[in-house]
């Protein structure tokens, strides 16, 4: 009588299936945000070279011009090229911004040699120029992937088209853009403001501890390095409707608050909740990246003393701010 033998399945079983896609799934649950973070953390380190860029073009602005670049230019009560001035704000031509006016140590002299600087920056003739992306300009680490925004009008027309930015100059404490005057030197408290004339000079408090730019994510809203179109508004973006449009200047000026008699002060230090369209804002957890007027580039916590973030922005406050108060 023969004997029969019952050859062995050499495959897995269902349960043993299982098992390894379990298995497999939980070292990916694990390795999953440690990717992440070893990626953000790459992406937060060219911000901070971006910005370390930016402080070595402003610096050697200040070395041909004698002073740093103004947050943008206006011609005091314009004229027939200019344009007439804002009734709101004063704002008028060339509406130039810091960004355009550092692109030749930027290693952007071709881009900065292609503008006409005597026309206004939104002119049909620095059309082309005005939607050029410059990577320099713009933080890896923000969601938005798109490159330029429509300068809008209250009433919705579109005025220019600019790239955009995801940095913006500090200009103090103070929204210098809420008055209807000309010059804002009596105003602004800050390093970088309209028309400004900031020198090293000027910033008594110290370099290291004053900041002169940080971080603004166009996830809540649109900022550029072209320029100023007068009579332009800028708007939150959805996520943030609870928050307010602002006039043409939070397009390349930020501050932290407070403006002079509120009661109570109102500061907004990085990432806050309030999340105006003129406060810094970064896609990093727990903060921005700030550039110092030194050139180094600090991490400031969202969890910042608001007294200490409020006397960061002033360049002759003589606040006493030490480095472990970041």
């Amino acid at each position: 009588m023969g004997v029969w033998f019952r050859k062995r399945s050499s495959g897995f079983t269902l349960i043993e299936l299982l098992v390894v896609i379990a298995i497999i799934a939980v070292l990916i649950a694990l390795l999953l945000p440690a990717v992440q973070s070893a990626r953000e953390a790459a992406r937060r380190a060219q911000c901070v070279n971006n910005l370390k860029q930016i402080g070595l073009a402003i610096h050697n602005y200040h070395d041909a011009q004698g002073q740093f670049a103004p947050g943008y230019l206006i011609l005091p009560g314009g004229d027939a090229t200019m344009g007439a001035p804002d009734p709101l704000t004063r704002d008028t031509g060339p509406g130039w911004a810091w960004g355009s006016l550092i692109l030749p140590y930027m290693e952007q002299a071709p881009l900065h040699a292609a503008m006409n600087f005597n026309l206004p920056s939104w002119n049909l003739a620095n059309s082309t120029g005005a939607r050029a992306s410059i990577a320099g300009y713009l933080c890896p680490s923000t969601s938005d992937a798109t490159t330029t925004y429509n300068v809008m009008d209250e009433p919705g027309a579109t005025l220019a088209t600019f790239s955009r930015s995801h940095y913006g100059a500090n200009a103090g404490r103070p929204e210098a853009w809420i008055y209807a005057v000309d010059d804002w030197t009596s105003i602004a408290d800050g390093p970088i403001y309209r028309n400004s004339r900031t020198r090293v000079a000027s910033v008594t408090d110290g370099l290291s501890n004053t900041i002169f730019f940080g971080e603004h994510s166009s996830v809540l809203s649109d900022k550029t390095w072209v320029g100023v179109v007068p009579g332009s508004i800028i708007c939150p973006t959805p996520r943030f409707a609870f928050s307010e449009c602002d006039v043409a200047a939070t397009q390349t000026l930020l501050h932290s608050g407070p403006n002079p008699g509120e009661d109570p002060p109102q500061i907004h230090p990085p990432n806050s909740r309030i999340s105006k369209v003129c406060q810094m804002y970064a896609e990093h957890p727990g903060g921005c990246n700030v550039l110092m007027g030194d050139g180094s580039v600090r991490f400031a916590k969202a969890s910042i003393s608001q007294t200490v973030w409020a006397a960061l922005a002033t360049i002759a406050g003589g606040e006493i701010v030490s480095s472990d108060q970041f």
